[in-house]
């Protein structure tokens, strides 16, 4: 079964122009088998995976490799991809040069892990001449096939839902599965207990055996793996350093940067508070979430963790593809009373949204916390199928197999 990304949409659309495509993202989301798809699509096979040791000495041996391939395929305007450069020395020189020696006759796509995210705070060689995109795992948007053109957002919240509230629903069987077996393509289209078990636990030894001791300094790395046992519990509330600095007993420094690798190599992002010029919200700690929602602990803490997951692939396509600027954060009160979400257009408050397994009615503080914020709609995206309610115009109570279809 092949499912088609929203990202193909927009990261090799030709307005984009010369500027080289960087995916980056989870280990596994599907990078370099959206990139396939696109030199498949463009009848191009110039794919360059930088692992390969053959190919790594026909690169030292000398030569142009582009060149060499395009004299074979007589193309002009054809895509390449190089999968896994930036294990290579010197990876972002190699890739200057092969960008300035062929940008008016190939497109480049350049996949790899999270090192072609973190190198941009270092000296960028590469400045103008890529733009960075980011995949995450599947939405439920793209497991049902619902078009791209579907869930882009409207020019206003209200009317976003109620769009979202005339749809059909994503179909039960593939809701189901996306919750219980998460949004990594593999896993999910595997759809087997044994296999997701087994794949996850995987997974995680090769992101702290691999990544963070390629990317890191981290010496420790038992207590990371330690870190991931205690971060289940943590999903859904604000979290504190100086609670995991007691549990790992490590100082606050080096606790810090446990949780900021971790999200830097894809296993965890973070969600700050709103911070808004309103004294009666606070700039707190910041909300942490798994991108695989699987690892998340009891069944509230692992669907809001979803409910994450999906506002978060949503914002970054809707950034990726509109003039407007996004951005997903939270909501908590003084009284310490809070909303799962709140989504910001253009520096202002657009929507508030809230995780639920039942369909109860919206609680009080989330009808202040939108009047507070400027009168904004308000979705209570609940577990239960064919949910839908309106209170007060503004407040909707709507299933998620219908908010995220």
């Amino acid at each position: 079964m092949i499912i088609k990304r929203h990202l193909s949409h927009i990261a090799f659309a030709d307005k984009l122009g010369r500027q080289m495509r960087f995916i980056t993202g989870p280990r596994q989301a599907g990078k370099t088998t959206i990139a396939k798809q696109q030199l498949a699509r463009a009848g191009s096979g110039l794919y360059y995976n930088w692992d390969n040791k053959e190919l790594r000495a026909r690169y030292r041996a000398g030569g142009d490799l582009i060149a060499a391939d395009l004299l074979k395929t007589g193309r002009r305007g054809a895509w390449a991809c190089f999968d896994e450069i930036h294990k290579m020395p010197r990876w972002k020189n190699i890739l200057k040069d092969y960008f300035d020696a062929h940008e008016n006759k190939v497109n480049f796509i350049v996949t790899g892990s999270a090192r072609l995210d973190m190198f941009r705070s270092s000296g960028d060689s590469l400045s103008g001449r890529y733009f960075l995109f980011n995949l995450n795992p599947l939405t439920l948007a793209e497991a049902s096939g619902a078009s791209f053109a579907g869930i882009l957002p409207g020019p206003d919240a209200a009317g976003h839902i109620e769009r979202a509230a005339s749809r059909a629903g994503a179909p039960r069987a593939e809701f189901a599965g996306l919750l219980k077996y998460g949004g990594f393509p593999e896993p999910f289209l595997k759809a087997s207990g044994v296999f997701h078990k087994k794949w996850t636990e995987t997974y995680l030894e090769q992101v702290v055996d691999r990544d963070l001791r390629d990317l890191t300094r981290i010496q420790q790395l038992e207590s990371v793996k330690r870190l991931l046992l205690i971060m289940p519990s943590k999903i859904g509330s604000p979290l504190s350093i100086n609670s995991i600095r007691e549990d790992l007993e490590v100082n606050f420094l080096t606790a810090k940067n446990y949780m900021d690798h971790l999200c830097r190599t894809c296993v965890l992002f973070k969600l700050p508070p709103y911070s808004p010029k309103i004294r009666s919200l606070v700039k707190k700690e910041q909300k942490v979430y798994f991108y695989d929602w699987t690892l998340a602990g009891e069944e509230g803490a692992k669907f809001e963790n979803y409910v994450a997951a999906e506002l978060k692939a949503r914002l970054d396509l809707w950034n990726d593809s509109q003039d407007d600027c996004y951005a997903l954060h939270f909501v908590r009160s003084r009284d310490g009373l809070e909303t799962d979400f709140l989504i910001v257009k253009n520096n202002a408050p657009w929507l508030l949204c809230e995780a639920k397994l039942s369909s109860q009615g919206v609680a009080s503080h989330h009808h202040r916390h939108s009047l507070t914020l400027g009168n904004i709609p308000f979705a209570q995206v609940v577990l239960k199928d064919d949910v839908l309610k309106v209170e007060n115009k503004n407040f909707f109570i709507i299933s998620a197999s219908k908010f995220f279809a």
